[in-house]
Formats: C-alpha cells, structure tokens, sequence
C-alpha cells in the first residue's frame, strides 16, 4: 500500500496544453456577450417619448447592435468548440518575442481619461487639443513646435464638425466665448 503523495499535480509535458488555453477565444465570446447583453439592457430600458420619435425610434440602433453581438459571439463560440483558431499574427512589423509596452499603453489611458476628466470643465476644444497632443506624444511623436497646434487645430475642426453640422451638442467650455 502506497502512501498518497502531498506535492503538487504534476506539470503537463511539454507538448500537452490546457482545455483553456486551447480554446482561449472563448474570453473573447464571453466579452462580445457582456457587452451584448448591457448595450441590449440599456436599449430596452430607455425611456422613450413615443410622441417624440419618428418612423425608426431611439431604440432601434442600439437593439440590432446589441442582437449582432450577441450572434456573433455565439457563432464564434460554436466555431472555437469546433476545432476552430485564430490565426497567428504574421505582420512584418510586429515582433511576437518582443514584450508589450506598457509604457505606451499606460500614457494611452492617462491620456484618455485626462480627457474625460477635463472636458466638462475646460470643454471639448481644450480636452480634445490636449488628448490629440496626449496621444502624439505617447505614441512617440516630439515635435513640441508643430504637434499643439494640429491637436488644436483637429479639436477645434471636430467641435466645429460635432457641434454645428451634425447637431452633436459637445461642451464648449470657456473659450467658446472667445472664439
């Protein structure tokens, strides 16, 4: 009779991989059904003025994007429990053995939420300038003399674009007595 061993499982050998591993895509179905299920929720939950609506109403957009997310992720769990991948990245431009830089994607983020922050208070022409030169700048560009003025320049044009021609009331902010 043999003692029963208290160590940990052993390791899977080399060329076996985990249930999980082999189907990772799965995460991916699970996010595409998240999102689904709240853009669904939030669309059939929205008060809408029924005297206020035209022939296609408030809700209709939100409901057929939300029902293709949910088919799509259905369809592409039905294709990873099939045998189904991914295929690999095979760009000349991306370097697979090189780590992510997190660096970047953290500038990114501050970036973004900055933005989010700062738009109501500032209003979008100054939050939108400093999140185009944000991004520049995280994303490797330091031309400090040329790089304000176009983030400038594109947030005043999308204010402009937003605000006037597509009737998208964006906050304006100090400036927009000014300018």
């Amino acid at each position: 009779m043999t003692a029963p061993t208290t160590g940990p499982s052993p390791a899977p050998a080399p060329g076996q991989r985990s249930w999980l591993r082999d189907h990772s895509e799965l995460g991916v179905c699970a996010l595409l059904s998240a999102l689904g299920v709240l853009v669904l929720t939030d669309a059939l939950t929205m008060h809408v003025d029924i005297t206020q609506r035209g022939p296609v109403g408030p809700r209709t957009v939100p409901v057929v994007v939300g029902a293709g997310l949910l088919l799509v992720a259905a369809l592409l769990a039905v294709d990873v429990l099939r045998g189904g991948r991914g295929q690999a990245e095979t760009g000349e431009d991306v370097d697979l053995s090189e780590p992510a830089d997190w660096r970047t994607v953290l500038l990114l983020a501050g970036v973004f939420l900055g933005s989010a922050v700062l738009i109501e208070p500032l209003g979008f022409p100054v939050a939108g300038a400093l999140l185009f030169w944000g991004a520049a700048f995280a994303l490797g560009s330091r031309r400090f003399d040329r790089d304000p003025l176009i983030a400038a320049v594109v947030s005043l044009v999308a204010h402009t674009v937003f605000d006037n021609l597509l009737g998208v009331p964006l906050p304006g902010g100090p400036l927009m007595g000014v300018l």
